[in-house]
C-alpha cells in the first residue's frame, strides 16, 4: 500500500464488494443536514441513513456540519467524505466503507451554506450530536441559559456576524426557512438526554425569543406548526479512535483512512414518531418509531449511561484505564447489576426489561474488543451525572423519606462518590483526570479547610442540586465512601 493511497471515491474500485458503501454516494443528494462530525453520528446515524438509501433506492444523502473542528471537515472533503467503520467484535473484526456523507461544513466559515441547506426544500431532516454541553441549558432554570458567554456572544452578533453556538446557528437559520417560507422541517436530537427533543425546542425558542430580530414573534408562530422536535433514544458504544484502529483500518481497506472509526456490533436507534416533513426509512434498518420514547429513553440514560458513567468515575479511582479493565474486577459487573436493580423502580412501564437489560449491558461491556477509555466516558461528568443519577437519586430517596432504609440508593451514592473523588484539584501523579466545563468551580471546592462532607455540599451546588447538597444522609452517605476511593478501593 502506497503512503499516497487514500480512501476516496477513485479507489472504492480496488476495494473488495464486502468494503464498499451499501448504496453509490454518486447517487445521493443532501436531504439530511447533520450538525456535529464526530465518531459517534458515523457509526450510528450514518449508518442507519446509509441502509434506508439502500433499501429505499431513495437518495437520502447527508451534509455533515463541524461546530468547531475545521481539520475534521478538511480531512472528510480529502476522502470525498467517505470513511470506514469497524465493528469490534469478539470473534474478529469487521471493517466496511460508509457513503451516506455526501457533503462537510464548518459552521462558522460555511455559514451561508448551512443557511442555505436550510432553507432548501429538498432538506426535511436535521439531527444533531453535540453533545450536552452543546446546549447551553440553565442548570436552574431547564431552557437557555442567555449569560453564558458563547450564547450572549451571538445574541449580540449583527445579522451577518459570527455564530458560534448551535444553537444559535440552528435558531438563525431555521428563521431564514420560515421567512422563505419553506416546507415544514423535522429537528432530532441524538444526544443523551432526557426529553431530548423538547430541550432542544426549548433552548432553539429561547434564542428566538431573546433575539432582536423584529420578526422573531411571527418566527416562532410559523416553527410551531412547522418545525417538529421529536424525541429519541440513542445507542452504541463508539470508543475514541487511536492509531491502532487507523492500522486496522487501513489493513482491511489496503488505502489509508484518516477518520476511521470504530463501534461495537450492538446498536439501537428508537423514535417518536411525530415527523413534519418526509424522513429516511430508518426502520428499514432497525429503528423503532414508538409514540413515546420515554420508557426506552430513561433505561438507556439510567441503566447503560449511568452504570457506564459509574464504571467511569470508579474506575478511575481505581487507577483503571477502560471499561473492560473495570469489569474484570471483582466489583465490575456487581456494580452494573446492582445500579440496575437499584434505579429499575424509577422506570416507567413500557420499556425494555431491566434485568434483560442488564444482562445486556454485562455482555457488551466485557467484549474484549472494546476498548473504551474511561477518561473519555467520565468527561463532562458535571453535565452528565445530572441527567444520567441525579433525578433516579431524588425519586428513591423521596419514596424511602418515610421508611426506615437508613440509604435508599446505596450504589447511587458510592458512584457519585466515585465522582467527587475525580473533582480533586489535579496532581502530577493525576493521569487520567476527564475534562469538564465546570472544572474550575468543582476544584475550587476542595479546601483543606473544609470538611468532606461540605466538600460534597459544595460540589452537589455547582451541579445546581441544592436540594441533594442539604441532604444530611446523602453528603454524609457519600462523603463516607471518599477515604476507600482515595486508596483505590471500590467497595459495595
Amino acid at each position: 500500500m502506497s503512503t499516497d493511497d487514500l480512501l476516496s471515491r477513485g479507489t472504492l474500485s480496488r476495494l473488495a464488494p464486502a468494503l464498499r458503501p451499501a448504496v453509490d454516494p454518486a447517487e445521493l443528494r443532501t436531504r439530511v443536514v447533520h450538525f456535529g462530525l464526530g465518531a459517534f453520528h458515523r457509526a450510528h446515524q450514518a449508518v442507519y441513513t446509509e441502509q434506508a438509501a439502500a433499501r429505499s433506492g431513495e437518495p437520502w444523502g447527508i451534509t455533515a456540519v463541524a461546530p468547531r473542528s475545521a481539520g475534521t471537515v478538511r480531512a472528510l472533503r480529502d476522502q470525498d467524505c467517505l470513511y470506514s467503520l469497524t465493528e469490534r467484535r469478539p470473534d474478529g473484526h469487521r471493517t466496511r466503507v460508509v457513503g451516506s456523507v455526501v457533503g462537510a461544513l464548518a459552521m462558522g466559515p460555511d455559514a451561508k451554506a448551512v443557511d442555505a441547506l436550510l432553507a432548501d426544500p429538498e432538506v426535511t431532516v436535521v439531527t444533531l450530536t453535540v453533545t450536552e454541553k452543546g446546549y447551553h441549558r440553565s442548570a436552574s432554570t431547564g431552557g437557555l441559559d442567555l449569560m453564558a458567554g458563547p450564547v450572549s456572544a451571538d445574541l449580540a452578533a449583527g445579522p451577518d456576524g459570527p455564530l458560534t453556538t448551535v444553537v444559535a446557528r440552528l435558531a438563525a437559520s431555521l428563521a431564514a426557512r420560515m421567512r422563505a417560507g419553506a416546507p415544514p422541517l423535522t429537528v432530532v436530537s441524538c444526544d443523551n438526554m432526557a426529553g431530548n427533543g423538547a430541550v432542544l425546542a426549548r433552548v432553539v425558542h429561547d434564542f428566538v425569543r431573546a433575539s432582536d430580530w423584529p420578526d422573531r414573534s411571527e418566527i416562532l408562530d410559523r416553527m410551531a406548526g412547522a418545525v417538529a422536535f421529536p424525541a429519541t433514544v440513542v445507542d452504541r458504544i463508539v470508543p475514541a479512535t487511536g492509531e491502532a484502529d487507523r492500522a486496522t483500518a487501513a489493513a482491511a481497506l489496503g488505502v489509508r483512512d484518516a477518520l476511521a472509526v470504530t463501534g461495537e456490533p450492538y446498536r439501537q436507534w428508537v423514535l417518536e414518531d411525530s415527523f413534519t416533513a418526509p424522513r429516511p426509512p430508518w426502520e428499514l434498518d432497525g429503528a423503532l418509531f414508538v409514540p413515546d420514547v420515554t420508557p426506552y429513553q430513561l433505561t438507556k440514560l439510567r441503566l447503560l449511561n449511568g452504570s457506564h458513567s459509574a464504571l467511569a468515575h470508579l474506575g478511575l479511582a481505581a487507577g483503571l484505564t477502560t471499561i473492560a479493565e473495570t469489569m474484570a474486577t471483582d466489583w465490575g459487573e456487581r456494580v452494573v447489576r446492582a445500579l440496575c436493580a437499584e434505579v429499575a423502580p424509577t422506570l416507567p412501564a413500557g420499556g425494555p426489561d431491566p434485568v434483560a437489560y442488564a444482562d445486556d449491558l454485562v455482555v457488551r461491556f466485557r467484549n474484549p474488543a472494546m476498548r473504551h477509555l474511561l477518561r473519555q466516558i467520565g468527561s463532562d461528568g458535571s453535565l452528565k451525572i445530572t441527567e444520567r443519577w441525579l433525578p433516579a437519586l431524588r425519586e428513591l430517596r423521596a419514596h424511602h423519606a418515610n421508611t426506615s432504609v437508613t440509604t435508599a440508593a446505596p450504589v447511587l451514592e458510592l458512584a457519585l462518590a466515585g465522582w467527587v473523588h475525580g473533582t480533586r484539584p489535579a496532581g502530577p501523579a493525576d493521569i487520567e483526570v476527564p475534562a469538564d466545563p465546570a472544572a474550575e468551580a468543582l476544584a475550587a471546592c476542595w479546601t483543606p479547610a473544609t470538611s468532606p462532607v461540605e466538600t460534597v455540599r459544595a460540589l452537589l451546588r455547582v451541579l445546581g442540586a441544592a436540594d441533594l447538597a442539604d441532604d444530611d444522609a446523602l453528603t454524609a452517605a457519600v462523603a463516607d465512601r471518599l477515604p476507600a476511593l482515595a486508596a483505590g478501593r471500590v467497595e459495595l
